[in-house]
């Protein structure tokens, strides 16, 4: 038996500004601060030892990490990985995401979000935004990084290092997954074996811990938000 836990960064300064936020690298405000220093006393409620700690390349995301961490006294090395990064938006990142809604219409910027397979137009490479432009990404092959993403694109990604780097150490391990809104609907599509349609109704709440146990063979025994209210 062993415990997976995924918890998406708490509030950043762009979730609070609603704009899109993809690959910026961004903070947490202080109500994200507070919301991961909530999330370390649920997990140290469970009284659960971590073995292994993951997270994205992104600031929100392992900020949020190293606030659990503190929590819990833990000062275990995490692992990054691009690969758990957030989404890409391509032409929609940066932007109101209620501006953007009165300009092109609340279905269409609804399809963008949620859809499985349609992704927006391409950021173009001068933006600012643009990953290869964002010093936090600048050690990455160019090849790897991308001017737009569907919610296809990001769950290809996040599994392939799933399977590959995570997957083996969760048998005998328990581990905690520190990452975003997208990347962790990715997760809980494989882990739940939810269709394209269920994973594009899945919300992921901030700052709320999700606790997966699972058997030795990795089903899913029983999950639990820790956060009730």
């Amino acid at each position: 038996m062993s415990f997976l836990i995924l918890v998406r960064h708490g509030q950043s300064t762009w979730n609070l500004e609603k704009r899109f936020t993809g690959w910026v690298d961004v903070e947490l405000t202080k109500k994200g601060e507070s919301e991961a220093e909530k999330a370390g006393l649920l997990i140290k409620k469970k009284n659960i030892q971590i073995n292994f700690y993951y997270s994205s390349l992104q600031l929100r995301a392992n900020n949020t990490l190293k606030i659990i961490q503190k929590v819990l006294k833990d000062k275990k090395i995490f692992f990054r990985a691009w690969q758990l990064n957030e989404r890409h938006y391509g032409s929609l990142t940066g932007l109101n995401k209620i501006e953007i809604s009165k300009k092109i219409g609340e279905d269409k910027v609804h399809e963008f979000r949620r859809s499985w397979d349609i992704k927006p137009e391409a950021l173009n490479k001068e933006s600012p935004y643009h990953p290869i432009n964002i010093k936090t990404y600048e050690n990455l092959p160019i090849e790897v990084i991308p001017n737009t993403e569907s919610l296809k694109d990001t769950y290809k990604r996040v599994i392939k290092y799933f399977e590959e780097e995570i997957k083996n150490k969760l048998r005998d391990n328990n581990i905690l997954i520190s990452a975003h809104g997208n990347s962790i609907r990715a997760l809980c599509k494989k882990l739940f074996d939810l269709d394209n349609k269920q994973i594009s109704n899945l919300e992921i709440p901030t700052g709320n811990p999700l606790l997966i146990e699972l058997n030795t063979n990795l089903k899913i025994i029983k999950c639990e938000y820790l956060d009730k209210e």
